[in-house]
């Protein structure tokens, strides 16, 4: 997906156009919607209620420009997970020069000013061009926000139930939108290693390094490119992709990044739920 560039964030947020480019310590692991080894066939509605606050508004701007994307929180020290060309200059091929993220609030009110009010600034740990992936981590601690286990992408069948969790061109913030997996491309623009899933589930600008979510509510794709217009000009639609989670997860294990087994523990409803807990690590934090 291409960035879209933003004259300041707030006249953008105004007209809704949001751009498809695209915490230190917290104090308590997450709880997850299943028991270890039980998955639960969960509902859209459960679905997004545990696993969008683990979903992030990501902002980069150099000068008077800006892009905006979507990222993932993936580890308890405030890890995130994106793309990289959401935290990419597109004229210097550099990092932006600010950055920032921002966490869902409770509940999502529609008004852009209000609910992005809870924001923090962030840096570029490490990012991989060729694979467009990028790890962010807030510069200020934030407190009991949840992360977005990862999936393991190799046991995702074609015609899985999948939902995206992000903030799409003139669309909502943490839009939710479901689908399939419709296919799946190895090797996707000729780069090795970049494992694709291909999913009707409706992306547009502003998705970009958003999670691609499993009927288990676990990452299972970072949702990198859509494809619109063939060479010819005819439109394409429902051609979207994903790149695999186990993609994702081997190169954060060349950053350092590492992440234990799941754990059991309880949700607040008293239901046993799985944990997941990471440890720390001196290449990413």
């Amino acid at each position: 997906m291409n960035a879209q560039p933003a004259n300041g964030w707030r006249a953008k947020m105004t007209v809704i156009a949001v751009s498809f480019a695209l915490v230190a310590s917290v104090s308590a692991a997450v709880l997850w919607p299943m028991s270890l080894g039980h998955a639960m066939d969960l509902t859209h509605e459960q679905l997004y209620a545990m696993t969008a606050p683990g979903v992030v508004f990501v902002y980069g701007s150099s000068g008077k420009e800006g892009m905006v994307g979507s990222g993932s929180l993936v580890r308890s020290d405030g890890l995130i997970l994106t793309n990289a060309h959401v935290v990419l200059d597109q004229t210097t091929g550099s990092p932006h020069d600010h950055l920032w993220v921002a966490v869902k609030p409770d509940r999502v009110t529609g008004n852009f000013d209000e609910d992005l009010k809870n924001r923090f600034p962030a840096k570029v740990q490490a990012l991989n061009r060729d694979l467009d992936l990028a790890l962010l981590k807030v510069t200020d601690p934030l407190h009991a926000v949840p992360v977005l286990p990862l999936g393991d992408s190799d046991q995702v069948r074609i015609g899985a139930k999948v939902v995206a969790i992000g903030h799409p061109e003139q669309g909502g913030l943490w839009t939710l939108t479901t689908g399939v997996i419709s296919a799946v491309r190895a090797n996707y623009g000729d780069v090795p290693s970049k494992h694709m899933f291909q999913t009707e589930t409706s992306m547009n600008r502003g998705n970009s390094g958003g999670p691609l979510i499993n009927g288990e509510g676990r990452q299972i794709g970072v949702n990198t490119a859509i494809a619109r217009r063939a060479k010819d000009g005819l439109t394409i639609t429902d051609v979207n992709f994903s790149l695999k989670s186990n993609v994702a997860r081997e190169w954060m294990a060349t950053e350092g990044v590492t992440f234990e087994r799941a754990q059991e523990g309880t949700r607040p409803d008293g239901s046993t739920a799985g944990t997941v807990t990471t440890e720390e690590s001196s290449k990413a934090a």
